[in-house]
Order: structure tokens, then C-alpha cells, then sequence
């Protein structure tokens, strides 16, 4: 009779075997709802995920908007002040060169004076005499010398403020390349998208430059460069101001010493003229007299000689008379008359 073989190991009961898929069950019931927890959490932070993403990136891309206008007005600013400067540096530059012009214009005038004190040197005797003219020449050389003195210190002033003025606009000058590029660069970033070819991972890209400004730092900085420009372009408008008034003033000052100097001159020589006159009449009458003198001297030596013959006479009826004989010898009338 055949024998039945068995499996070798424990065998389990029915219930077992029950109880064993039940759990099996259970187990794959417990696993299913875990997995589709986990997916729906999933599928929650994704969405979530997703929708900040999108909204970090449109915030994003809102500030470096935001960011850029602001540049950009900043940027005008500085435009706007750089124009201001370039147009002041043009306009004091021709200020400075008008007062050079001014200044080298009193040359002349000085160096007539001085010609003019030096000609009068060479007067003679009386005549160099301390007059109201070589006063006038003397303060007109003053005047002349104070008013080159006020130009070359205004042409000084203008120069220093140039130089003011180009240091200014360096430094606006360069805040304004600084926002050029810095501009470029936010454009360049809101133009980027997830499909830009040139992304990628960089090396700890939220590291902070030992150099960066805050915020309040970098405006303030800009606001100093565009109020010192304005601040010399004030100046420098004043200085021009006070240039052109002083260009005004020296030639006014000049000019009425000038006309001083001439009103001395014409009443110093009316003066000479009318001495001249005077001294041409006296001449004139001098050597008339001295004519008339020598008319009247001719005629008394011709009264000498015509009375010489007189004398002659009177002696020769003297001395005759003076052989009457005797008695006759009388002191009379005839002789004691003056003939």
C-alpha cells in the first residue's frame, strides 16, 4: 500500500492561514492609505511649492522693476546734474578767460601812464612842478594796480572752482557709470527666465561683498554727490556774478580816472597855453619896448652929437667973449645964460 509524502517543516492551521492573509491585507491597506497620504502631501507641497516659487519670482522680478525705476531715476538725477555741471564749467569758463581779457586789457592803460609820468620827467626848471595831473597819473596807476589785483584774484577764484567743479562732476561721473552698469545688470536679470540657456548653480550665490552698502548708504551717497554738485554750480554761478561785477566795476573805476586824468591834462595844458600866450604877448610887448628903446637911444645919440656941436658953440662964444677989453669984461646977462 502506497504512503503519502509530506512537505518536510511546520504547517500552519486554516486560521492561520486566515489570519495571516487578513493581516496581509490589513498591512497593504495601512501602506496604501500611508502612500496616498504622502502623495496628496506631495501633490500639496508641490502645488504650494510651486505657487511660491512663482510668486518669489514675480516678487522678484517686481523689486529688480522696482529697483531699476528707482536706479533710473537716480540715474536722471545725476543727468540732469552732470548737464548742470558741464554747462557751468563752459559758462565760468568763459568768465575766466573774459577776466583774463580784462586783466591783460589794463596793460595798456598802465603802461601810457607810466609813460606819461616818465615824459614829464623830463620837464625843465619851473615847469616840474607837482601838479593836479602828475596826481590824476599817480592815482590812475594806483587804480589800474588795484584792479589788476581784484582781476587776478577773481581769475584765481575761478580757476580754484573749476576745479572744483571738474572734481564734482568726476565723481558724479562716476556714480552715474556705476548706475549704467548697475542698471544693465538688473535688466539683464529681469530678462532671465527658468529657459534662459545661461543658468546654473553658483557657488554660495547669497553671500553678502565685504564692500555692499545698505540701502539708506547707497542713497545718502548719491544724494551727496548730486547736492555737492548742485552746491558748486551755486557757487560758481555767485563767483561768475561776482566776476562780471567786478570786470563792471574795475572798468568803471577806469574809466573815470581816465576821464580825471584827461580833464587834468586839457586844464594843465589850457593853463600852459594861456602862460604861453601870455608870455608870447609879453615877448611881443618886450621887444616892442626894446625897439621903441632903441628907436629912443639912436635919437639921443643923434641929440648927443647935434648937442656936442651946441656945447662947441656955447664954449667958443665963452671963451670968445672972454677976450672983451677992460671994463667990457662984465659978468652980464649973456654970460651967465645957459647957452
Amino acid at each position: 500500500m502506497a504512503t503519502l509524502s509530506m512537505k518536510p517543516g511546520q504547517r500552519f492551521t486554516f486560521p492561520d492561514w486566515r489570519m495571516n492573509r487578513e493581516l496581509l491585507v490589513s498591512n497593504a491597506e495601512r501602506q496604501r492609505i500611508a502612500s496616498h497620504q504622502i502623495r496628496q502631501e506631495a501633490r500639496a507641497l508641490r502645488n504650494e511649492t510651486n505657487n511660491q516659487t512663482i510668486w518669489d519670482e514675480h516678487d522678484n522680478r517686481t523689486r529688480l522693476n522696482e529697483r531699476i525705476d528707482c536706479v533710473n531715476r537716480l540715474k536722471e538725477m545725476l543727468d540732469k546734474c552732470l548737464t548742470n555741471i558741464d554747462i557751468e564749467i563752459s559758462s565760468l569758463t568763459q568768465m575766466k578767460e573774459k577776466a583774463e581779457r580784462a586783466l591783460q586789457a589794463k596793460n595798456l592803460p598802465l603802461d601810457v601812464a607810466i609813460e606819461n609820468l616818465t615824459l614829464r620827467e623830463s620837464r625843465r626848471g619851473i615847469d616840474v612842478v607837482k601838479d593836479p595831473v602828475e596826481d590824476e597819473l599817480h592815482k590812475e596807476v594806483e587804480v589800474i594796480d588795484a584792479t589788476r589785483r581784484d582781476l587776478q584774484q577773481k581769475v584765481s577764484e575761478a580757476f580754484e572752482q573749476l576745479c572744483l567743479l571738474q572734481e564734482a562732476r568726476q565723481q558724479l561721473n562716476l556714480d552715474h557709470r556705476g548706475k549704467m552698469e548697475a542698471l544693465e545688470i538688473d535688466r539683464t536679470c529681469v530678462s532671465l527666465n527658468i529657459h534662459s540657456p545661461n543658468i546654473s548653480y553658483k557657488v554660495n550665490p547669497t553671500r553678502v561683498p565685504n564692500e555692499s552698502l545698505s540701502p539708506e548708504q547707497w542713497d545718502q551717497c548719491s544724494q551727496y554727490n548730486k547736492e555737492r554738485g548742485e552746491a558748486e554750480v551755486k557757487a560758481s554761478y555767485e563767483l561768475r556774478e561776482a566776476i562780471a561785477l567786478t570786470i563792471a566795476q574795475t572798468d568803471n573805476e577806469l574809466e573815470a580816472q581816465r576821464v580825471a586824468t584827461e580833464f587834468a591834462f586839457r586844464k594843465r595844458v589850457h593853463e600852459l597855453e594861456r602862460a604861453l600866450d601870455e608870455l608870447r604877448w609879453g615877448e611881443k610887448n618886450t621887444m616892442e619896448e626894446i625897439a621903441e628903446m632903441e628907436d629912443d637911444i639912436r635919437r639921443l645919440e643923434e641929440d648927443l652929437r647935434i648937442k656936442v656941436w651946441n656945447l662947441k658953440l656955447a664954449h667958443t662964444r665963452l671963451e670968445t667973449r672972454t677976450y672983451r677989453p677992460n671994463l667990457e669984461l662984465c659978468r652980464d646977462q649973456v654970460q651967465q645964460s645957459p647957452n
